[in-house]
């Protein structure tokens, strides 16, 4: 995995999450891809105000988070007047498989759903895939 970290390094990673242990396990899983410009935010009303100021190329945000959850913060986003900022790349990644979340989530056009706890490699493959698709890497 190592040979090919260098095109991860340039690609802004914003992590929204309310539970600290898991931001940092999950920041540790994206720097052993390789990706280097990590932000982080603990609810989707501050991860919201992050995606403004760092314009990520892709935010990892859970789903269930107070005040602002990931279902709200991505209404929010996809709302948003600036359309590139509105059509920024958003994964879920979170506990909750319910149908009703995910069709939710669907319909927010969500780019991704990852069941946590994630895997390394299965991180990995989602992301290259989204980042492939926006032509990112």
């Amino acid at each position: 995995m190592s040979d090919d970290k260098a095109r991860y390094e340039k690609i802004r990673v914003l992590l929204i999450e309310d539970e600290s242990y898991t931001r940092h396990v999950i920041e540790g899983l994206l720097r052993q891809i390789g990706f280097t410009l990590i932000s982080q935010a603990k609810d989707g009303g501050e991860g919201f105000k992050e995606t403004v100021r760092v314009r990520p190329q892709v935010v990892l945000c859970d789903v269930h988070m107070e005040p602002v959850d990931g279902l709200d913060y991505l209404s929010k986003l996809r709302g948003f007047a600036n359309a590139a900022i509105a059509a920024t790349p958003v994964v879920f990644l979170t506990a909750d498989k319910q149908q009703e979340t995910v069709v939710s989530a669907k319909q927010l056009k969500v780019d991704g759903y990852l069941v946590k706890p994630v895997s390394l490699q299965l991180l990995k493959q989602r992301l290259d895939g989204l980042l492939k698709f926006h032509s990112l890497i």
